[in-house]
C-alpha cells in the first residue's frame, strides 16, 4: 500500500515582526510577568482583517497567540480569522469589541463543521466514532435508558431529590463540572449568539447551534493543536480514568506503559501525519493501537474500527451496529499487534480477552436472574439508589466488571484481578446474601447493608 504523506511546511511568509510593550499589561496587573504580551505587528502574508485579529490578540490574550506560533497552524499562515470567522447568518455568529459595527462576524467556538473545511476524512471519521453523538447522548439523551442517566445526574446527584430545584444552577452542577466535561454538551447561545454558561466549553461530543457535533479541541487543545501531544497517552487521560473505565491508570501499569515512561522522551513525537511506525516508538500508546497509521492500516479517527469486544456495557457482545463492527475490529487490532508481536503471543492475548470476558459474562448472567426473580416476587425498591441488590449491581457492572475485562484486555494484572476479578466476586457473594434474604423472608431490609459509595 502507497501512503500520500503530507509534511508540514514553515511558510516563511508567516514571520512575525515584534518587539516588546513597554506599559503595563494585562498579564502585568495580574501578577503574570513572565506572561507579558509582545506588541506584534503582522507585515506581510497575512491579510488585513486577520492581521488585526492577531495584533489585538497578542494584547489581550497573549497566551493564544503565542501557542499558535509555535504550532503547525501559524506555520501555515492558518490564522484566528480562518477558523472563527462565521457568516453573518450563523446561529453562532457574533462580534467582539475589536470588530464591533463591522462586516466581520466571528465565534468564540469552532465546531467540527468548521474543521471539516480542512480536515473532511478526519472530521467524517471521528463522527462515526463512540467520541462524537454517543459519547453527548449519554448525558442529555433523556429517553436513553428510560432516563435513568439524565435522572441520576439531576434527580440524585443533583439533589432533586432533597428539594433542590430542577433546571437550577445548583441543580446542574454535578453534570456540568462532571459529565459535560468529558461527554460533551449541547451549546446554547443567547440574544448576542455568544454561548450560554453551563452550555460551553465542553467535552469530545458536543453539538453545537450550527447542527454539527464534535469537539477537536478535546485531544488536539488550542491553540498550538501539536500533533506529538494528541499521540501521547496523557491527551486520552483527562476522561479514559478513574474507578469506572482507568484506561490510564491501566496502560501505565502494562509492559506498554512502562517502555513509554522509561523510553518515551526519546521518542519521534513529530513524525508527519500517516508516517508515524516502529521504530519512531518502542511501544504503542492508545493512538498507536486505536487510531495511527501502522503498518498496512492506515490513521483513523473512528476508535472503534479496531475493537472486537464491547468492554463498557452492562454484558460484552462482540461490536455491532453503531458501536462497530467487531469481526473486522479484531482484524484490524491484530494487524496492529504483528507490527511488534509474533501470532502466537496475539492469538494468547486474544484467547486471555475473550476467558475474561466469558468469566465476566457468567457473573452478569446470574446477577440479572436474581434480579428478574427479586422483580417478579416485589423484592425490590423503586429508587435503586437505596436498595442494596441494586446498588451492588451497579457496582458489579460499572466499576469492577469494566476494570476486570479493560485489565485483562491492556495486560494490566493488578485491574484485572485485585480491582477486578477479586472484588467481582466480593460484589457478587454479597448480591447473593441479599437474595437469599429476601427469598428467605419475602420482605426487603429497612436498611441498604452498602455503606460505602462502592468498591474501589
Amino acid at each position: 500500500m502507497i501512503r500520500q504523506c503530507v509534511h508540514p511546511v514553515l511558510v516563511g511568509a508567516a514571520l512575525l515582526a515584534g518587539a516588546f510593550s513597554l506599559g503595563t499589561t494585562h498579564a502585568q496587573a495580574a501578577g503574570m510577568p513572565n506572561m507579558a504580551p509582545k506588541e506584534v505587528v503582522v507585515k506581510r502574508g497575512i491579510s488585513a482583517e486577520a492581521s488585526k485579529c492577531i495584533e489585538c490578540h497578542a494584547q489581550k490574550t497573549p497566551g493564544i497567540i503565542e501557542a499558535w506560533k509555535q504550532g503547525k497552524m501559524g506555520h501555515a499562515n492558518i490564522t484566528c480569522y480562518d477558523c472563527h470567522v462565521v457568516d453573518k447568518n450563523s446561529p453562532m455568529a457574533s462580534q467582539c469589541s475589536g470588530i464591533k459595527g463591522s462586516k466581520t462576524f466571528i465565534s468564540p467556538m469552532v465546531s467540527s463543521k468548521t474543521c471539516g473545511r480542512c480536515h473532511p476524512t478526519e472530521v467524517k471519521q471521528f463522527q462515526q466514532s463512540a467520541h462524537a453523538d454517543l459519547a453527548r447522548i449519554a448525558v442529555y439523551d433523556k429517553n436513553k435508558a428510560g432516563g435513568k442517566l439524565v435522572a441520576l445526574q439531576l434527580h440524585h446527584e443533583g439533589g432533586g431529590f432533597m428539594g433542590v430545584e430542577e433546571g437550577s444552577a445548583a441543580n446542574g452542577a454535578s453534570r456540568q463540572s462532571g459529565c459535560q466535561v468529558c461527554h460533551g454538551s449541547e451549546v446554547k447561545v443567547g440574544p448576542d449568539n455568544k454561548p450560554l454558561a453551563g452550555t460551553w466549553p465542553a467535552g469530545v461530543g458536543t453539538k453545537y447551534p450550527d447542527g454539527s457535533v464534535g469537539n477537536c479541541t478535546v485531544c488536539h487543545t488550542r491553540h498550538q493543536f501539536s500533533v506529538a501531544e494528541a499521540r501521547k497517552p496523557e491527551a486520552c487521560a483527562s476522561c479514559h480514568l478513574g474507578p469506572d473505565h482507568p484506561n490510564i491508570e491501566i496502560y501505565l501499569e502494562s509492559k506498554h506503559g512502562q517502555i513509554y515512561q522509561t523510553q518515551g522522551e526519546e521518542w519521534n513525537w513529530d513524525a508527519a501525519p500517516d508516517t508515524w511506525q516502529p521504530g519512531d516508538y518502542t511501544a504503542p500508546t492508545c493512538a498507536v493501537c486505536h487510531m495511527s497509521g501502522i503498518g498496512e492500516l492506515e490513521t483513523t479517527h473512528n476508535v472503534e474500527e479496531r475493537l472486537h469486544w464491547d468492554l463498557m456495557h452492562k454484558r460484552s457482545e462482540v461490536r455491532s451496529g453503531i458501536h462497530g463492527d467487531g469481526e473486522k475490529g479484531r482484524e484490524n487490532m491484530r494487524k496492529v499487534c504483528l507490527n511488534c508481536h509474533g501470532p502466537s503471543h496475539t492469538a494468547t492475548q486474544e484467547k486471555t480477552v475473550d476467558d475474561a470476558v466469558a468469566l465476566y459474562n457468567e457473573y452478569w448472567d446470574r446477577a440479572v436472574t436474581m434480579k428478574k426473580d427479586l422483580k417478579a416476587r416485589g423484592l425490590l425498591k423503586d429508587d435503586a439508589w437505596r436498595d442494596g441488590f441494586q446498588e451492588l449491581m451497579y457496582f458489579l457492572w460499572h466499576h469492577t466488571g469494566r476494570r476486570a475485562r479493560q485489565g485483562a484486555a491492556m495486560n494490566a494484572p493488578d485491574y484485572a484481578h485485585w480491582h477486578g476479578f477479586f472484588q467481582v466476586f466480593q460484589v457478587f457473594k454479597d448480591m447473593e446474601d441479599i437474595y437469599n434474604w429476601r427469598i428467605k423472608t419475602n420482605s426487603i431490609e429497612e436498611l441498604s447493608t452498602v455503606m460505602s459509595t462502592g468498591p474501589e
